[in-house]
């Protein structure tokens, strides 16, 4: 087993390089930030800040500013809108790629046309979603479903395929069903892959909930990003910049930690 300990100048080793480059940006941040050409359109960190904290933690509807207050609210119907299109992605996805990886008849029916329709992107998909589903939350579930059905439906096929085959043939040997094949041996060796899908296809589901918020619905990080721009709040621009790749990070540690709890084999192996 390896030894996990660290001493405490490693610790602050770590810590001081990890800190290095955000440090490098704040600085050249706050200098472009306090250029006079730069004025009104990039705000300094301290405005972002105290733009960011107003967006939190004031009372909504106090003075003209429509953002006051509203951040959480706004935080709600994004994560709730990834969380719905997520987890049909998922529950979708990952049986089709899974079949897709071990059935060469259900693969020659059904892979050709996910993979022609993977290329297209979600913002081409904007005009259909607005048209079929008009300005509601059910748009922007199907475009964050889209977004994260490919990337789970790959991952999933290529660790179905890259099952071992010895594993296969022993449990062929213990006269194991197709059904039981697929369930308790392709499926528990594709899970690492099938994390992997899960990962991606999260980012990327982060990212259409982002897009279709912006034209698909009027609540939203995304609708408020767009909204800013229009009325030239940069400040609140890049705080829901910042609000945006702080969610998808915690919703990425959650799948760590899942695929951690599930998978602790894999750890177990690794030492």
């Amino acid at each position: 087993m390896r030894n996990t300990t660290w001493k405490p100048w490693e610790r602050a080793s770590l810590l001081v390089k990890a800190l290095l480059i955000p440090v490098a940006v704040l600085f050249f941040w706050q200098w472009a930030g306090s250029r006079p050409d730069m004025a009104g359109i990039v705000p300094t960190p301290w405005k972002v800040l105290q733009g960011w904290h107003d967006w939190i933690f004031a009372a909504p509807g106090m003075g003209l500013n429509p953002y006051l207050g509203t951040w959480l609210a706004n935080v709600q119907y994004s994560s709730m809108r990834v969380s719905q299109g997520f987890a049909l992605a998922a529950v979708i996805g990952v049986p089709i790629g899974l079949l897709i990886g071990w059935s060469r008849l259900f693969s020659q029916l059904v892979d050709p046309m996910i993979q022609s329709l993977r290329p297209i992107p979600i913002t081409a998909w904007l005009p259909f979603s607005i048209a079929l589903f008009g300005i509601r939350d059910i748009g922007s579930v199907f475009l964050i479903f889209l977004g994260g059905f490919y990337a789970i439906v790959v991952n999933t096929t290529q660790g179905a395929r890259d099952v071992e085959r010895n594993w296969v043939r022993a449990a062929l040997m213990m006269g194991a069903s197709r059904r039981q094949l697929l369930w308790r041996v392709v499926l528990p060796a594709a899970m690492p892959s099938i994390f992997t899908g899960l990962r991606i296809g999260l980012g990327i589901s982060w990212t259409a909930v982002i897009v279709s918020e912006m034209v698909a619905v009027k609540s939203g990080l995304g609708y408020v990003l767009w909204d800013a721009y229009y009325v030239g709040r940069m400040d609140i621009v890049l705080a829901d910049m910042v609000s945006i790749g702080m969610m998808g990070y915690i919703s990425d540690r959650l799948i760590v930690a899942l695929e951690r709890r599930m998978l602790n084999w894999r750890i177990l192996q690794s030492h």
